[in-house]
């Protein structure tokens, strides 16, 4: 398997375009001038608006594939007509949870031959670093460790793109759980809210992923996403809020021990976010190990404008 020349446009591949990363990783594959093809799954049944989106993504001059992960067949003929795989496959508990799906687009890619560089789905917290992980938010991460341990078996050449908190359910909500809009009185802060966090806006990833996929310095590597003016705490995320309203919220400061208080009681879709979030919060695990600057998305594609928290959040006012 030999590498696309950085620079050279190359036919890359898109599974689970019609979710809220994947539809944002196509656009920017088509923007990055790549000769685009996203997977349509016969499952789409009567969804219309996933149905709506594809046929707008064949508008803008992505190429449509059929294929299954019920037709081992079907994904090997998919894959076999670009040069690059992503996936963009949910890995969240409360909405539709397909990580280990990955295993057969694998086995697909594997049975090709012909696949110069597959991303996973990861873009979170890096699941290396995740072993001590509590349950049951640590399966996300085991998924994880599992493909890509069945990617390496296989010696497919591979990028995992990992590091950040999306925008859309960590920052225009200031990290309130239960909410995706900014609380109008009263906010919880995790901790002292001094723990470093990293934010990035969904648009944001997928030019990442568009710009690293055929690049031959991230191949076979973990980059991380730690836009400068994005490595925010806590406390600083709701600070940039109040300085856009003119208006101070009631603070509310969570120890770890009141947040972790009644997670048995919860749904299990409840607890392992709970989990997830005491690992960023409270921990800190997106910020509490150094990154070179060769392995950093915005030093490596400074040439990406990238989208900070206040601006992000002046959509809310």
């Amino acid at each position: 398997m030999t590498e696309t020349n950085f620079g050279e446009k190359t036919r890359v591949l898109v599974v689970g375009g019609t979710g809220s990363l994947g539809r944002r990783i196509v656009s920017a594959c088509l923007a990055e001038g790549h000769e685009t093809y996203v997977l349509q799954r016969p499952e789409i049944g009567v969804d219309l608006e996933k149905v709506q989106l594809l046929l707008s993504f064949k508008r803008l001059g992505a190429h449509l594939v059929e294929g299954s992960f019920s037709d081992h067949q079907s994904l090997v003929s998919a894959v076999k007509q670009v040069d690059v795989v992503v996936s963009a496959m949910s890995g969240v508990h409360f909405r539709t949870h397909n990580i280990p799906v990955q295993l057969k687009l694998v086995e697909a890619i594997k049975e090709a031959g012909s696949v110069k560089r597959f991303l996973p789905s990861e873009f979170g917290m890096d699941p290396s670093r995740m072993g001590h992980a509590m349950p049951p938010g640590s399966e996300t991460f085991e998924q994880k460790m599992e493909v890509r341990n069945a990617i390496e078996a296989a010696g497919i050449p591979h990028t995992y793109l990992v590091g950040a908190c999306f925008a859309a359910y960590f920052g225009g909500n200031l990290s309130q759980m239960g909410t995706l809009v900014p609380p109008k009185k009263r906010v919880d802060i995790y901790g002292d809210g001094n723990v470093k966090v990293i934010f990035v806006d969904e648009d944001d990833m997928a030019k990442y992923t568009a710009k690293t996929l055929n690049d031959p310095r991230t191949m076979n590597k973990t980059v991380y996403v730690r836009p400068a003016d994005n490595i925010l705490t806590h406390l600083e995320l709701v600070q940039i809020w109040e300085k856009l309203t003119g208006k101070v919220l009631e603070k509310t400061y969570v120890s770890a021990h009141d947040f972790l208080a009644d997670i048995e009681e919860k749904e299990i879709a409840h607890q392992a976010g709970l989990g997830h979030f005491y690992h960023i919060y409270y921990e800190g695990c997106l910020t509490d190990h150094e990154v070179r600057d060769d392995e950093e998305a915005s030093k490596l594609y400074p040439d990406v404008k990238y989208t900070r928290m206040d601006e992000y959040l002046k959509i809310f006012l």
